[in-house]
């Protein structure tokens, strides 16, 4: 019987662990919360989600669609508890954070095939391993990776968007709907007029920001704060969070100008995220000025937003095939620290990874087809690349087609191809 350490009990390192108990596996899961806390969790959960509480859009003929359908014939536990944690969210996915991580917690801890250790890791482990302690690896075990892989941990800030307590909102001045009637009444809609939509930027530009001194790298792009979109120009928030397109308020003939959306935090309704407005304005500007918004005015925050770093490795230089170290065979570092980008993308490397592992042990060889998402993106973070970034799913990373396609019908035939040739290797697989 092989018996394997995990570290990390986020989304990579459960659905890592749960892949390799489902295989007989022997698993020691390491997660040092509750006793060590880092600035973004609150609590013990395991596989706790600290930005979104949305997964991405479920449409099968989008990137963030082919990605769950992959999951889901991989029997993926992170897409199960997902999919029975959701809560209403137009065409994408979104969970009750609270259901789903303590889904997941339920279900890893009576696994009799894995034993969760709630320790801090000081130690680099021995083969076979998984690390995946995440953007948020303790300090003390990022030196321990710095130190045992010759390389400087790279980063860049994240953010998460504040949270709004739903008796605080002035219905009379918000309307349920979903872009283009996408999911039905799905979201809040905080309608904004051109003067309104004018004052609020040109508060949010001047509002003072947090200093992070202790970090040097830069944003990361695809999750921007809300005030350094807005100071790239006038218009930048109205192509973002802001876009009113495919909007339109029932009680008004004109459409509004710019439109907050919220999102439901939690299957009852009680919380709303602010969709789009990851922030590191200081909290009480983050009062001030969001309460301008039509329907906030008196908006009581069940949490405000929040910075933190992300640290993630350079992964071309350090990784061979499927997350494993180059120079420890047997060990791998998966998720978010090993440069994918997205909640299911580190679920996704999490299961690539454990699947490596377990046709190593067994003699067998696992790597799934590069026309796959999951294989694009393990093929990805081992890439020669001389300004390694992390990378969210997306069909750039598949091989073309020879033909001239539309780009509706591009991604179609994406999505038919990987989820075909995925079945015909999980068939083989098995």
């Amino acid at each position: 019987m092989h018996r394997v350490t995990v570290i990390g009990g986020g989304l990579a390192g459960c659905e890592a662990a749960w892949q390799l108990a489902l295989r007989g596996c022997k698993v020691a899961l390491f997660e040092m919360r509750p006793h060590t806390l880092t600035p973004a969790h609150s609590s013990g959960n395991l596989a706790e989600l600290v930005c979104s509480n949305s997964l991405g859009a479920l449409n099968p003929d989008s990137a963030g669609g082919l990605l769950k359908a992959e999951l889901r014939q991989l029997n993926s536990l992170i897409m199960a508890c997902a999919d029975a944690a959701q809560v209403p969210a137009g065409g994408a996915l979104a969970v009750d954070r609270d259901v789903f991580s303590q889904l997941v917690t339920k279900r890893i801890s009576e696994n009799t095939n894995i034993q969760v250790r709630r320790e801090l890791c000081t130690d680099f482990p021995t083969s076979p391993a998984i690390i995946a302690t995440g953007p948020l690896t303790d300090n003390a075990f990022a030196q321990v990776l710095k130190d045992k892989l010759g390389e400087g941990m790279l980063s860049f800030y994240d953010a998460a968007s504040p949270i709004i307590e739903a008796s605080s909102i002035d219905f009379s001045q918000v309307f349920w709907g979903s872009r283009y009637g996408k999911g039905g009444e799905d979201y809040l809609n905080c309608p904004m007029d051109y003067e309104e939509y004018s004052h609020f930027l040109t508060e949010l530009i001047a509002a003072k920001t947090v200093v992070q001194k202790e970090f040097e790298e830069g944003y990361f792009e695809s999750c921007l704060p809300v005030e350094v979109l807005a100071k790239r120009g006038p218009k930048t928030l109205l192509f973002g969070p802001l876009k009113p397109v495919g909007l339109l308020d029932p009680r008004r003939e004109k459409p509004p100008y710019a439109v907050v959306q919220l999102r439901r935090e939690d299957a009852e309704s009680t919380m709303f995220n602010m969709v789009g407005f990851q922030t590191n304005l200081v909290w009480g500007e983050q009062k001030r000025i969001f309460r301008m918004i039509p329907g906030l005015q008196k908006a009581e925050f069940h949490r405000l937003g929040v910075m933190h770093r992300n640290s993630f490795i350079n992964s071309p230089k350090l990784l061979v095939k499927n997350y494993q170290l180059k120079d420890f065979p047997g060990v791998y570092i998966a998720g978010q620290l090993a440069g994918v980008e997205g909640y299911l993308e580190s679920t996704g490397s999490g299961l690539v990874a454990a699947l490596h592992l377990w046709g190593e042990l067994c003699g067998r060889e696992v790597t799934l087809p590069l026309d796959t998402l999951l294989g694009a993106l393990a093929a990805y973070t081992v890439r020669p690349n001389s300004d390694f970034q992390p990378m969210n799913a997306n069909f750039g990373l598949l091989p073309p087609f020879a033909m001239k396609l539309s780009k509706k019908e591009r991604r179609q035939q994406y999505s038919e191809r990987s989820l075909k040739n995925l079945l015909v290797w999980v068939n083989n697989f098995v």
